[in-house]
């Protein structure tokens, strides 16, 4: 394998790598914010139990009807004309749309008093938390009735005009009987008494049958017909179940199972009456038009008949010709022919125009047939004359009671199809009530409820992740700040647990958690101190000043300046802490001193209060008067631990920064360099105060700390900005309090310091 194909494959490792690495960390991310997740979780399952109990169950009903689309149109004309006409191309769509029809949905409307809409006003979305379920109307034929707290109500009728439609009114019970009321008007009246009452805009029709009591007022309203089949179509499921197979499944959804099952049934049976009616047409409109027809024709016979008989009684009995018989009969079988395509062409005409197909042929085989009689009658007419007119009578006879028996057996015949006559639309199956709640899914909801929260949170998680930016990775702060992190030092658990009691002192590591990893980094850091500072040369001043400082409080100055001493004071070494925070300090509570005779007092103390042989010593503000008190060592105490001295803040001076810009404090740390051998100064945070900047000129080693995991990243790097901006350099950071365990990317830290801890 050649360097490039080498390249490659180190680079897509390392680019693999660097993917696992970044999907760890958003895990570790997640990992660490569990307590935010967690709380949003249960957030979300609160509000999911909570609108499921808001929520009124909703009940589903399902019917199924099949659509016969074979055509039934003139059945009771004959099967001959019935197969000449087209097959019914009405498609399943159509009759979908006709059961969502106002046609279809009126009737059940007015029916079942669907327009009256009450409304209980005194639940409140706490009582419908309350109850788990809240009582809803129910609807019939005999009105509407809504159950409450205080009773029953019960409207039986309320009709209004347009004017009125879709306006609330409210309704209240009294001694009397109710009143119903809006906002500019009142009518009064009785229970069980209809009422009409004439508004100002316009006439008011109602009927209560019972009220709540204790003046319990309840909304009602009347819909217009358009709102209430709009409300009933968002309800209503109409589907051809499968392809092609004229079968059309309904569903109605709604907060009352038997409310559910009425209605559906209803639209069910109003759909298979308009289907059955609309069938029936056709065959009604035949038998009118027979009626009609059958006295004319059965006059038209007698006449006939009277002027035939009259012809006999005058001229005898005549034995007509064989031939002239052949042409008789063939003659009136043209006739009834005639008649009946003339019949038929009369009734098709009341449904189709003349350019109908069905029309059109008829009319060409009456041609045929007229120019067949034109024939026949031409050679009876050289029959004599006696025989011309006996066959003329007779065959209008006959004609004559042909067409009347024909039409008198139609008319029979569709009054027997009339009578059999079915719909269209066969129910299959009726609702019925299962009582299954549809929605609300409760153990849905609450899982997603509760699955959303969590996600909530993660995402929350993520978004203040990307917005706090906080210190935590020790290369990127090197990348950004430009300076070595030295030394990471973790959380100690056992000092975590005595932080939690806020009355205790702060305590040592030494004394408490001696065998933890923060003590072995603490130890690791003073000997990467130790190696990292330049050989002392012998004329020089002995003692080597270390100045720890932050970008701001509570980062843990405090803890790492005074364990760090005691680790030096492990190597019979000379220690000096100085707590140079003047104004917020608390090393002396580590050390377990007085925050008195300390740094501020001993700069404070002039020439003039040297003389006058007075000072502040301690906080009840005791007066020396011996001249030998005010030597230094009045204001450097030793601590309980061997090689420590402990110089504290003092009293909070009016003007820390100028004390330590003074000659003064430059000669108090010229003289202590040749007492020590270490000078640790804990100084105040730098974004807080300038006096780290004033502390870093004599200074050594400049140390900067900074929290895990709550320091802001910006905050620190203009910490050591500020720095740099007064010419002082930054010879460090150190990176306290990191966290341990698998839900930090960062923990082979630890292994590294403590394997330098253990070969120092």
């Amino acid at each position: 394998m050649d360097n490039n194909s080498k390249d490659l494959s180190r680079h897509n490792t390392l680019r693999g790598t660097d993917k696992d690495n970044d999907l760890l960390g958003l895990l570790l991310v997640l990992l660490r914010g569990w307590k935010i997740i967690a709380l949003f979780a249960i957030l979300g399952l609160i509000i999911g139990v909570l609108y499921v109990r808001y929520e009124n169950p909703t009940f589903k009903s399902d019917a199924l009807i099949q659509i016969d689309e074979t055509s039934k149109n003139l059945s009771g004309l004959g099967s001959n004309i019935a197969e000449l006409l087209p097959p019914d191309d009405s498609s399943m769509q159509a009759q979908i749309k006709l059961i969502r029809s106002r046609m279809v949905l009126e009737p059940v409307v007015d029916l079942l008093h669907l327009g009256i809409k009450l409304n209980d006003p005194a639940v409140n979305k706490i009582d419908r938390i309350k109850n788990n379920q809240t009582n809803v109307q129910m609807n019939s034929a005999d009105g509407v009735v809504l159950e409450t707290s205080d009773g029953r109500v019960q409207i039986s009728q309320f009709n209004v005009t347009e004017d009125y439609l879709d306006k609330p009114f409210t309704l209240s019970r009294t001694k009397t009987g109710f009143v119903l009321s809006n906002d500019s008007e009142q009518f009064q009246g009785q229970l069980n008494k209809a009422h009409r009452f004439i508004g100002k805009s316009g006439l008011i029709e109602i009927m209560v049958n019972d009220l709540p009591t204790d003046e319990h007022p309840i909304d009602i309203t009347k819909q217009s017909l358009q709102i209430t089949t709009d409300s009933i179509n968002s309800a209503l499921s109409v589907v051809e179940e499968g392809t092609k197979t004229g079968m059309i499944e309904l569903s109605l959804s709604g907060l009352n199972q038997k409310q559910v099952s009425l209605i559906l049934e209803h639209i069910v049976r109003s759909y298979s009456a308009q289907d059955q009616t609309r069938s029936s047409e056709q065959t009604i409109k035949t038998i009118e038009f027979m009626k009609k027809q059958i006295p004319e024709l059965k006059q038209k016979l007698k006449a006939s008949e009277a002027i035939f008989n009259k012809f006999r009684e005058n001229t005898g009995t005549i034995d007509v010709a064989q031939e002239a018989s052949i042409l008789l009969s063939e003659n009136a079988g043209i006739d009834t022919q005639i008649s009946e395509l003339k019949l038929k062409r009369a009734d098709l005409t009341t449904y189709y125009t003349n350019e109908h197909p069905l029309v059109i042929q008829i009319n060409e085989q009456l041609g045929v047939l007229n120019a067949r009689k034109q024939q026949i009658d031409n050679t009876i007419s050289a029959l004599p004359e006696v025989q011309r007119e006996f066959l003329t009578l007779s065959e209008d006879v006959n004609i004559d009671r042909e067409i009347y028996l024909t039409i008198l057996k139609k008319y029979e015949q569709l009054k027997i199809v009339k009578a059999g006559e079915v719909s269209n639309a066969r129910i299959i199956d009726l609702p019925i009530n299962t009582n299954r709640i549809v929605t609300p899914k409760k153990q849905l909801i609450i899982m997603l409820a509760t699955l959303a929260g969590a996600l909530l949170g993660a995402l929350l998680i993520f978004i203040m992740n990307l917005l706090r930016n906080v210190v935590k990775d020790p290369e990127r702060i090197e990348s950004k700040t430009g300076v070595p992190v030295i030394a990471t030092i973790p959380r100690s658990a056992v000092l975590s647990r005595l932080s939690m009691n806020k009355k205790a002192a702060p305590r040592m590591l030494a004394h408490v958690d001696n065998s933890s990893l923060s003590y072995e980094a603490i130890k690791s850091l003073r000997t990467r101190l130790i190696l990292s500072m330049p050989t002392v040369i012998s004329d020089s001043p002995k003692a080597k000043v270390l100045l720890f400082t932050g970008e701001s409080p509570g980062v843990g100055k405090s803890f790492i300046s005074a364990n760090l001493a005691e680790v030096f004071a492990q190597l019979n070494k000379k220690v000096l802490v100085i707590d140079a925070d003047m104004r917020m300090g608390e090393l002396h509570k580590v050390f377990g001193m007085s925050q008195y005779d300390g740094l501020a007092d001993y700069l404070l103390l002039d020439d003039s209060s040297l003389q006058l042989n007075q000072f502040n010593k301690s906080a009840d503000n005791q007066i020396m008067n011996d001249v030998s008190d005010f030597s230094l060592e009045n204001f450097i105490h030793p601590s309980d631990i061997a090689h420590i001295d402990f110089m504290p803040r003092g009293k909070h001076p009016s003007n820390p920064e100028s004390l330590l810009i003074s000659e003064k404090f430059e000669a108090l740390l010229t003289g202590l360099k040749s007492q020590y051998d270490y000078i640790i100064i804990d100084s105040p945070p730098l974004l807080a105060a300038s006096d780290a900047m004033v502390l870093a000129q004599y200074a050594d080693q400049v140390l900067m700390i900074t929290r895990y995991d709550e320091s802001m990243e910006k905050q620190l790097v203009y910490a050591v900005k500020q720095m740099y901006d007064s010419n002082t350099r930054v010879d460090g950071i150190i990176l306290n309090d990191v966290k341990q365990g698998l839900m930090s990317k960062y923990s082979y830290h630890y292994r590294y310091t403590y394997g330098y801890a253990d070969n120092r």
